[in-house]
C-alpha cells in the first residue's frame, strides 16, 4: 500500500518539516555529486557504524555519539530517500502543527537517536554506516498513530485507490516492522538491508514521548 496523502487539516505552515526534507534532500545530492571515494568517506565518518562504539578501532575513531544524529541527514539511495521524504511530507505536517516548530524538531531528533541505539544495541558489531532518517520518521509516525487515529489516509494498492484509517494503515505498518526486525535476528548472518530495530526504536519512543511536546495536551485524542 502507497500513502497517497492523508485528510487531516493543517493549520500551519510546516517549516520544519519541509527543512528536514530539503536538508536530506540537499545533502543526498550534494553526495550524489561528489567523487565516490569522498562519499563513501562522509558516509563512514557520520554515518552511524555501530562497530565503532564496540570495539576500539583505529579506523573508526569514537566521534562523542554525534553520528546518533548526523546519519538522520544520510541516504543511500534515491528509493531510500523519496520513500522517507515521502512519509515525513504526508504525515509530518500534522505533527508539526501540533507540537509548534522548536518542539518538533527537538521530537524528531530525539526518536532519530532512540532509534539509531536501539539498532546498534542489536547488531552493536555491524561494520557498515546504518543511515536514513526512517528512525525519526517512525516516530512521526507514531505521534500521528496516536494524535490523528481515525483520519483517513487514501492509498494506492494496485489497481485501486481508497482510504483506511490512520491507525490500520499505520498499525499494519508497526506490525511488518516487527516481523522483519524478529527475523532479522532470528536468521543471523544474511546481508542487511534495512535498519529494522531502528524503525521500532523510533517508533517507540515517538509513542512514549509525543504527550511531552505537544501544545495542548487537553486535545490529545487517546
Amino acid at each position: 500500500m502507497i500513502p497517497i496523502r492523508d485528510t487531516a487539516p493543517c493549520l500551519h505552515k510546516p517549516y520544519v518539516t519541509w527543512g528536514i526534507i530539503a536538508a536530506c534532500t540537499s545533502i543526498f545530492i550534494a553526495m550524489k555529486l561528489m567523487p565516490d571515494q569522498a562519499a563513501i568517506s562522509l558516509l563512514n565518518r557520520y554515518g552511524m557504524v555501530p562497530i565503532r562504539y564496540s570495539v576500539l578501532n583505529a579506523d573508526l575513531p569514537f566521534d562523542g555519539y554525534l553520528s546518533f544524529l548526523s546519519n538522520l541527514f544520510l541516504h543511500a539511495t534515491w528509493t531510500h530517500l523519496l520513500v522517507n521524504m515521502w512519509f515525513m511530507w504526508i504525515f509530518g505536517d500534522n505533527v508539526e502543527d501540533r507540537m509548534g516548530r522548536l518542539p518538533f524538531l527537538i521530537f524528531y531528533l530525539v526518536c532519530g537517536g532512540c532509534a539509531t541505539l536501539l539498532q546498534w544495541y542489536f547488531d552493536p558489531l555491524l561494520d557498515i554506516p546504518v543511515i536514513g532518517a526512517s528512525g525519526a520518521i517512525a516516530g512521526v509516525l507514531a505521534a500521528y498513530f496516536f494524535l490523528y487515529p481515525l483520519e483517513r489516509v487514501i492509498v494506492f494498492f494496485p489497481p485501486m485507490i481508497f482510504q483506511i484509517p490512520a491507525i490500520a494503515f499505520l498499525g499494519v505498518w508497526v506490525l511488518l516492522q516487527l516481523d522483519n526486525a524478529t527475523t532479522a535476528i532470528i536468521f543471523k548472518g544474511g546481508t542487511i538491508g534495512v535498519a529494522w530495530w531502528a524503525h521500532l526504536g523510533g517508533f517507540v519512543a515517538g509513542s512514549v514521548l509525543y504527550r511531552l511536546f505537544l501544545k495542548d495536551k487537553k486535545n490529545e485524542v487517546i
